[in-house]
């Protein structure tokens, strides 16, 4: 009964028609008065976990979390679907703090989000004390953990927030990257039983992870931007110096993008974070200060330029793209020397020494990362304690068919020319002697003697250090530690020097156009962006990209249709529905684009929530069905499409309203699309239908997978 309502608000609230996965679990668990850890992908839904219970427990939920930004964002969303909310932090005003505290004591909120800082404010522990809290959910919980990637002591002062709360509220930790020591410190902590600990996976289906090496990463930058030009993305660098120079570089190639890094004034920092939020500009190039509690959905991609210290700071912030669901790209450009400003990093932190020697570790398979050769999603799993993952068949190794070049000739050039250097230079040095470059540090160390001097004079220094590059990244140059590392030969490179192993080389990598061209998509979006200037908000809190792209391809002409999709909860139907289906319905007229023989502008209705009480629409579809009438008849007869009505039967048996299956899909078919379905999968309809006869439709597809799930 309890998970029926909890279904019901997600309908109505958020547009949903059912729980992803996980979400029902820890909502049950929550609803039963039982301290939940969840550990979730980003973008898999965790706040819905305590937004949902908020609103059918008694008082107050508090959220604690470490992201300012991402609090007012969800405060934002919150608000355009009618759940009361607020935050505390300090970004807020002396006045606004006093107004929202007297709301906190009158009970005028459901959902409070306060950063851990807080719980210092002797104050606001007495005002916590005089209200009901009903639940506590502590967001990013692997902060809580001196293991986990990113710890903050201040997460420590939960425990005793909680211990100083009476009547005991439930305790529900959320996190995204927590390796199974990590949750078993969480679980430890907070004295959370184990099989309360709920772990959904942390496999993302949409994102594609890519490893491109030994290529020239400012010129794959900017050709990837300029193929995915009106996409908005996020390139994390190592350094401020490097984020600057990348910053201006794109700049100057007339991209519009923005920069973030600590060493910037706060408020040139918050000037292009919301640019970013608002789509005014494309790109973010940021140090990894940027990106906490960005809950922006349509990021389509995330470039690494430099490795990031640990798989779990790179699990996170490529997480970032593709939260609506939608494909996006996760790209790496790794560069081997890139590991000694992680190291340099790791050594001026205050960590104890084995802290430093455990990071250490982290950094080792994060560059094990850049090196394989397996499926890259594969791998990421393994790291996060799942023992055996399927290979994802859509990364960048899982897919790649480049060419391979035998290249053995040109790696014993570079390989002996380093050796007559004595292993002491790095890899400008080194390019220049293959070049035969007439620089004066050559003469002055004698190297235009050396019989390797010029022996590459036919490639630039740039192509040179691009192949230096590669045999670094494959393992047969080995970095020194140090701010200007010098190049070392491996074991490897031996071989390769005696003749014994050849070195295969692959084509470049090219770059690939993450979204295709959707005309009516943004057409919509041009629309989006319009409504949220006006409201002051970010365009995806209007609607998410999934939602737009669903109402590009289903065409919805009616209030109702409108409501069908994932996303339109009652509140923005009402608010923004009449302004989508008039768009759309323009867009269909002026393309000659007809749907079930409509497009005329008198179709488009602007449908009202159901009232409580009020027969729900597809169960007077039920009852006319019941009483012998045709889909066509009662598509006619209420004025909706026949898509429409097919929907409204497939949702009956949810509400226990019996049907008869056969009448919707013919015996004879029911083995021919069973097949069917476990070739192509669940996932999307189409490609179902490509297997199928002619003579089964959509409809019966649709019908045959609800009809799985009563069985």
């Amino acid at each position: 009964m309890l998970l029926k309502k909890a279904n019901d608000l997600l309908r109505s609230y958020f547009g949903y028609e059912q729980f992803r996965q996980g979400q029902d679990v820890i909502i049950q668990n929550v609803l039963g008065g039982n301290d939940t850890l969840g550990i979730m992908p980003t973008g898999g839904g965790k706040s819905v976990c305590y937004q949902i219970p908020s609103l059918m427990m008694r008082g107050v939920t508090l959220v604690i979390s470490p992201l300012i930004s991402l609090m007012k964002d969800q405060v934002d969303a919150l608000d355009k679907l009618g759940i009361p909310s607020t935050y505390i932090n300090s970004s807020v005003s002396d006045k606004d703090l006093r107004e929202r505290l007297s709301g906190v004591y009158h009970g005028k909120f459901k959902l409070i989000y306060i950063a851990p800082e807080r719980l210092e404010a002797p104050s606001f522990l007495r005002l916590l004390q005089q209200i009901h809290i009903s639940l506590i959910a502590i967001d990013e919980a692997h902060c809580i953990s001196q293991w986990g990637h990113d710890f903050r002591p201040s997460y420590l002062k939960i425990q005793k927030l909680i211990a100083n709360i009476h009547p005991k509220p439930v305790i529900l930790a959320l996190t995204a990257t927590a390796t199974p020591q990590v949750r078993e410190d969480i679980r430890q902590l907070l004295h959370i039983k184990d099989n309360h600990v709920v772990v959904t996976g942390f496999a993302r289906e949409n994102l594609h992870f890519h490893v491109v090496k030994g290529q020239d990463r400012d010129l794959f930058l900017l050709d990837y931007l300029k193929k995915n030009s009106g996409q908005a993305g996020i390139i994390y660098a190592a350094t401020r110096k490097e984020v600057e120079r990348l910053h201006r570089q794109l700049v100057l190639k007339g991209i519009k993008a923005g920069k973030y890094h600590a060493g910037m004034p706060e408020n040139t920092r918050s000037q292009y974070q919301e640019q970013f939020l608002f789509d005014d500009i494309q790109v973010i190039v940021a140090t990894n200060a940027f990106g906490m509690g960005i809950n922006k959905s349509n990021v389509r991609f995330v470039i690494h330029y430099n490795i990031p210290s640990n798989l779990e700071a790179y699990y996170q912030e490529a997480g970032r793209a593709g939260r609506d669901g939608e494909d996006s790209d996760c790209i790496l450009l790794f560069a081997p020397q890139d590991s000694h400003i992680q190291s340099f990093l790791i050594e001026q932190s205050d960590m104890d020494e084995q802290r430093k020697e455990n990071e250490y570790g982290k950094l080792r398979k994060m560059m094990a990362y850049g090196h394989t050769e397996s499926c890259l999603q594969q791998y990421i799993l393994h790291y996060f304690g799942e023992e055996s993952p399927p290979e994802c068949g859509r990364c960048g190794n899982c897919t790649d068919d480049r060419e391979q070049m035998d290249v053995t000739v040109e790696a014993q050039k570079v390989l002996s020319c380093i050796r007559r250097m004595n292993e002491k230079f790095g890899k400008t040095m080194i390019a220049k002697v293959l070049t035969g470059s007439s620089d004066q540090k050559i003469r002055n160390f004698g190297f235009d003697k050396l019989s390797t001097y010029g022996i590459m004079s036919e490639k630039t220094q740039k192509e040179t250090v691009e192949l230096i590059d590669f045999l670094t990244a494959e393992g047969y140059l080995r970095p020194t530690d140090g701010t200007y590392p010098v190049l070392m030969l491996t074991e490897k490179a031996a071989a390769v020097l005696r003749g014994l192993q050849q070195v295969k080389r692959k084509e470049k990598v090219s770059v690939s156009q993450v979204v295709e061209d959707d005309q009516l998509f943004e057409v919509l979006r041009k629309l989006r962006r319009e409504i949220a200037a006006a409201e002051r908000v970010p365009p995806y809190i209007i609607f998410s990209d999934t939602t737009l792209k669903e109402m590009s391809a289903r065409l919805p002409m009616t209030g109702e249709e409108m409501r069908q999709m994932k996303g339109v909860g009652e509140k923005k139907l009402e608010a923004y529905g009449s302004a989508f289906l008039t768009e759309i319905v323009r867009y269909c007229k002026e393309n000659g684009i007809e749907r079930d023989g409509r497009f005329d502008l008198k179709n488009v209705q602007a449908a009202k929530p159901v009232k409580q009480g009020q027969t729900p629409s597809h169960h007077i579809t039920y009852e006319m069905w019941k009483k012998g009438m045709e889909i066509a008849e009662i598509a006619k007869e209420r004025g909706l499409s026949a898509r429409t009505i097919e929907t409204h039967l497939l949702k009956c048996p949810a509400d226990g309203l019996p049907v008869d299956w056969e009448a919707f899909i013919p015996e004879n078919y029911e083995e021919i699309i069973d097949e069917a379905v476990k070739e192509a999968g669940t996932e999307r309809l189409t490609p179902i239908k490509e297997l199928l006869p002619e003579e089964i439709s959509y409809f019966m597809i649709r019908a045959f997978l609800e009809k799985q799930k009563t069985v």
